[in-house]
């Protein structure tokens, strides 16, 4: 169980959100907002706010403005008026898509969603045309280093995995979505470095792209979505990652 660009996003994070960082902001600020908004300001008690959070910390968001983002949402802020919208739609090689926004107006983001489909060679679906090929889950990727993946496969399970595998340079633990902030603290004390953590759309089944100009238009579509300041995440179920 897998996929949703998960591996070259994190090689190349980096550098690509050094560049658009102001944007990368905004949309952790919104997350947490919303978060916040939606189940209380306190992380203790909220998993949802708690992993925008550690989200944001990730990409190097100062406190400052996390606080303001929770802040937000205490006060009853309008700029907190928004609301999470999925779209699910093809692209080309007929990978699934599902597409994770944040917007104060769907007048605006669906048009712009289905604009990056129709011009990457891609279609917008309707709602559950793609959502059957994913699970929900928590999704803790760490950089595997010297690690021993017995070991980590017994770490993991102790710490509340269902799930774990080898792909490339990192390991990854598959919890279900109401283990996922206790599996990540367990990884974190033992001494994990943890690369990216969250819940997200897994897909049950990878499909490959094996035609080079799908390929190249189906990079486009999800760098085309990304880009776009009322999407948080794009799913797919590409198998692009290079498993071992």
């Amino acid at each position: 169980m897998s996929g949703h660009n998960k591996w070259s996003k994190i090689k190349n994070k980096k550098g690509s959100e050094d560049a658009r960082k102001g944007k990368v902001f905004t949309k952790h600020a919104r997350n947490i907002t919303v978060a916040a908004r939606e189940g209380g300001s306190n992380p203790d008690y909220n998993p949802a706010l708690k992993t925008a959070i550690e989200k944001a910390k990730a990409d190097n968001m100062p406190n400052d403005n996390i606080d303001r983002a929770i802040k937000k949402a205490e006060g009853g802020d309008d700029d907190s008026n928004f609301e999470r919208v999925i779209y699910e739609g093809y692209g080309p090689g007929g990978v699934a898509v599902i597409v994770d926004c944040l917007t104060d107006n769907k007048n605006r983001t669906a048009p712009d969603v289905r604009h990056a489909f129709d011009k990457n060679g891609g279609n917008l679906g309707t709602d559950g045309s793609v959502m059957f090929m994913f699970e929900r889950k928590g999704d803790i990727v760490v950089d595997k280093a010297d690690k021993d993946f017995d070991d980590f496969m017994m770490d993991a399970l102790d710490a509340g995995a269902e799930d774990v595998k080898v792909v490339g340079e990192y390991f990854e633990a598959i919890t279900d979505v109401e283990s996922f902030n206790g599996a990540n603290d367990k990884l974190k004390e033992m001494g994990y470095k943890i690369e990216s953590a969250d819940l997200s759309y897994l897909a049950n089944n990878l499909i490959k792209v094996e035609d080079s100009d799908q390929e190249a238009k189906l990079t486009k579509l999800i760098d085309s979505l990304e880009d776009n300041d009322d999407v948080q995440e794009v799913y797919t179920n590409w198998d692009d990652q290079g498993e071992e």
